[in-house]
């Protein structure tokens, strides 16, 4: 299962966005306080987020309360930025990975940089450089269908039975 940790999200529209797609792909999204904004049944009513109920969303206290979570990934944290050099083309999705995403304001504050590491920020490819960055719920889409993507690529190669991989007697293999 993939992760989605978005911390202190300002904008209920997009991590309504983000909470849709984490039901779509059935991954599991933490929501690190303090929100800027409320959720509430009114809330979540009037902006047409039904499946808001059925999603498997925890919420954390602060940073410290989510790394100290059963729920929390167990595989890396990527932090996405556009302070990195590293891709998502050049990552290695695991399952159990967690994708963390800084608020819509300020980003992630240097502190998560450096709990993160270099080796584990990275960046969606950006060909206009003028342009500050993508929307926090498109960034999480592509991220998280490119880990999908990933992920679900070695499933489908691991299991293609063996006889369909070998090379039939006395022909060469391709």
């Amino acid at each position: 299962m993939l992760h989605l940790i978005l911390y202190q999200p300002q904008i209920p529209q997009n991590t309504g966005n983000i909470g849709r797609l984490c039901a779509i792909s059935r991954s599991r999204l933490h929501l690190i306080h303090p929100l800027g904004f409320k959720i509430t049944d009114a809330a979540l009513r009037r902006s047409g987020m039904d499946y808001w109920h059925s999603l498997d969303v925890h919420h954390h206290a602060d940073w410290t309360t989510f790394t100290a979570s059963k729920t929390r990934p167990h595989g890396h944290l990527w932090l996405l930025t556009t302070k990195a050099t590293q891709t998502i083309w050049d990552t290695n999705f695991t399952d159990d990975d967690g994708l963390v995403f800084g608020n819509e304001g300020s980003g992630s504050p240097p502190w998560l940089h450096e709990a993160i590491g270099n080796d584990h920020r990275i960046t969606i490819p950006q060909f206009n450089p003028a342009l500050r960055s993508l929307n926090l719920s498109t960034a999480a889409g592509i991220a998280t269908y490119e880990a999908l993507r990933q992920c679900t690529a070695r499933e489908r190669a691991s299991a293609v039975p063996a006889v369909l991989t070998q090379s039939p007697k006395g022909a060469a293999p391709t």
